[in-house]
This record gives structure tokens, C-alpha cells and sequence, in this order.
């Protein structure tokens, strides 16, 4: 079953709303309505992600099963808590047509952050207590330019090879 979406989750999202966690959010970006449920969590396993986090998303309302409406706005839409910091997420952008398939080589920066997120919090997390500071300002980017911004530090931390990979994530 592959699950997208709802206006309240969105609106959720970018208002960074207590409703969801920081692992949960980099889990929320992979629903695009073509993935399921199996592949989201496969691909966010090292971010912690479990069953447990996607059926409290979608008791939330902020996510439906991809054959019904995401305009469903969910039970909890005119009591949404908003944390102080309410600001919208850098980088992070919606994409409007769900279904069509992104041409190899023309990611939107939403799919680039969901891809290198993971690799970041893995090479960070390998460095030990070394890496800690690095780690919790991976943990604080809130999208695609701010890990971005983050590269030259991982690559000075881990060096270039062992980030090769996340900068193939981020950049093709």
C-alpha cells in the first residue's frame, strides 16, 4: 500500500508541528504516493523509522492511503500544535504531480535530501564521539541547502572518499 500526503500533513511539515518528531519528518518526505509503506521504511531503516511511526502519522491525519484524497485535511486539522520556532522548511519543495515518474538525472531537491540524509547521519554516527556536533547539525538541517551546506565539513571530518556517496546524493 503506498500512502501520500494529506494538506494537514503538509501544512504540518512546513510549520514543523510537535505532530511530527525529526525522524519521522525525514520519513515523511519519502511518501510521495508511488512508495510503499515496505520501501519507505527499507529506505529510512537507518534513520530508526518503524511501522509504529507511519500508523501514528496516519492516525494523525497527515498521511492516507494513495487512492484516497490528499486533500483530506484529518480529524485533527483546526487543533494542529505548532511548535515556537514555526518556520518553513528550507529547501523542501512539493512536488504537484505525484504520479509521473522524475526523468533519471532531474531529482527535486526533496529526493535529494531523502536520499543524502541517511548517508550523512551514517558517516557522522561511524566517527563515534568525534562526530557528535557534525551529527547533531545534520539532525538540524531542515532541507536540501542546509546538508548541502554541511558537505565540506563531512568531507573534511570523514574525508572525500568515504563521502562519496553522499555527494553523489546530493548533487546528481
Amino acid at each position: 500500500m503506498a500512502l501520500t500526503k494529506t494538506d494537514l500533513g503538509q501544512r504540518a511539515f512546513k510549520e514543523r508541528s510537535t505532530l511530527l518528531s525529526a525522524r519521522q519528518r525525514s520519513a515523511f518526505i519519502m511518501f510521495d504516493g508511488v512508495k510503499s509503506i515496505e520501501q519507505v521504511l527499507t529506505a529510512s531503516v537507518g534513520l530508526g523509522i518503524a511501522r509504529s511511526d507511519v500508523d501514528q502519522m496516519v492516525a494523525n491525519g497527515l498521511l492516507v492511503e494513495a487512492a484516497t484524497s490528499a486533500h483530506n485535511s484529518g480529524p485533527v486539522a483546526a487543533s494542529l500544535p505548532v511548535s515556537a520556532s514555526a518556520q518553513p522548511a528550507v529547501g523542501v519543495e512539493a512536488r504537484t504531480s505525484r504520479s509521473e515518474p522524475q526523468p533519471v538525472g532531474q531529482r527535486t531537491n526533496q529526493e535529494r535530501y531523502a536520499q543524502a540524509w541517511p548517508l550523512a547521519t551514517k558517516l557522522t554516527a561511524a566517527m563515534g564521539i568525534r562526530g557528535f556536533r557534525l551529527n547533531l547539525a545534520i539532525e538540524a538541517a531542515g532541507g536540501y541547502d542546509d546538508l548541502l551546506a554541511l558537505l565540506p565539513k563531512i568531507q573534511a571530518a570523514v574525508g572525500p572518499e568515504k563521502a562519496a556517496d553522499f555527494e553523489r546524493a546530493l548533487k546528481s
